[in-house]
């Protein structure tokens, strides 16, 4: 089934190369079927490569989607131009008297500054408290996780000794986990952050269980006890060049930084990365847009503040 995005939204061309079924909205308009609508609040710098990411693996379901994307009115983007955020973007006062289905909160590059000194940690907090009742299910990526983790159950991030870098190896340790269902026994999982989230802190807390995680990377996946809140650490959405062009970018500006690990062939920058990622990614959104969001929400979006 189809991803419903914005008319003219540049991830539609990337799209339809790909084979991935996209809808435009005078199409979706004519048809008798309800789109289970979920909201993006995009906090990463380049917005047009996050969108695109996320939008193709919402779109390789077999769920038809309706994407609304919003971003944060208190910070001006750098790296977006304000022409792209006008036709394509709302804020969240455009949409805080509507309900959705699904809300993915991504990561930001803002992880080595504390979480209230982050320009918009304010408005934030505001889409957290209101997704608990306007909407049925919260999937919270990388620094989006941590700001969860932290806001709704006090859980404060770590700061690593060096930058977790790479491609890493995960194991289950909640093997009954719908998320997860279908995964191998080891799957793989790029991460690309300077913090952590330990896991006696997690596992201190009862309403939390932690689903996955990696000997070396931490923990990888938590889920709220009710399951309408999921944390997840890495970034299964990067495309395949995504860690080379952060790679690239960080020895341009003369920073001492690692070769993420696991990711070229030999650990050589000069050979074309290895893509061992991508299966578990669709897998995963498949997994929570099916059983978190399309199997258990309410068809009358209205009620699910009654959930809570």
């Amino acid at each position: 089934m189809p991803i419903k995005i914005p008319n003219g939204l540049p991830a539609e061309s990337v799209l339809q190369s790909e084979n991935i079924f996209v809808m435009k909205e005078q199409r979706a308009q004519s048809q008798e079927i309800r789109p289970l609508r979920i909201l993006l609040l995009n906090l990463m710098p380049k917005k047009i490569e996050t969108e695109t990411q996320l939008s193709r693996l919402l779109g390789n379901t077999p769920l038809q989607v309706e994407l609304e994307l919003i971003h944060t009115k208190t910070h001006e983007s750098q790296n977006t131009s304000a022409e792209h955020l006008l036709a394509f973007y709302k804020t969240f006062d455009d949409v805080k008297d509507q309900n959705f289905d699904g809300l993915i909160i991504t990561g930001a590059p803002v992880e080595m500054v504390p979480f209230e000194e982050v320009d918009y940690w304010d408005e934030l907090c505001a889409i957290m408290e209101w997704s608990r009742t306007h909407v049925h299910s919260t999937l919270h990526i990388c620094w989006g996780a941590q700001a969860g983790l932290y806001y709704h159950f006090g859980i404060n991030k770590r700061p690593l000794d060096a930058k977790m870098f790479g491609i890493f190896p995960h194991t289950l340790d909640y093997k009954n986990s719908i998320l997860f269902r279908g995964f191998d026994d080891v799957f793989s999982v790029p991460h690309s952050r300077h913090t952590t989230v330990a896991r006696e802190d997690i596992e201190a807390v009862p309403a939390l269980k932690i689903l996955a995680s990696s000997p070396e990377a931490g923990v990888y996946a938590v889920s709220a006890k009710d399951s309408r809140q999921i944390f997840i650490m890495g970034h299964s959405e990067y495309d395949a060049m995504t860690l080379d062009a952060e790679y690239r970018r960080d020895i341009a500006k003369g920073m001492d930084i690692a070769v993420p690990k696991n990711y070229y062939p030999d650990d050589d920058p000069t050979k074309p990365p290895m893509v061992t990622w991508r299966s578990c990614a669709n897998l995963l959104f498949s997994n929570w847009l099916n059983y978190f969001v399309y199997q258990t929400t309410p068809y009358d979006l209205r009620e699910i503040a009654a959930v809570e």
